[in-house]
């Protein structure tokens, strides 16, 4: 068939060994992207408590206007 290789005294062709290392790899990526969340809402820093409220505002009028054009 194929090239094998010799792993602890047992011939293990190479596609098992490609199988494996994809297996090996693909795991934990795949494991780390199910536990993830939303992100979380960037804390605003404003000088003041209007200058807060003004910049709340601007972003919630943003959001409804671009629900709007979509």
């Amino acid at each position: 068939m194929g090239a094998e290789y010799i792993v602890f005294g047992r011939a293990i062709p190479t596609y098992k060994l490609a199988l494996a290392t994809y297996a090996l790899i693909g795991t934990p990526v795949v494991a780390m992207n199910m536990g993830k969340k939303e992100a979380p809402v960037a804390a605003i820093k404003a000088a003041s408590q209007d200058e807060e409220a003004f910049i709340r505002e601007f972003i919630r009028s943003a959001e409804d206007d671009q629900t709007k054009s979509v």
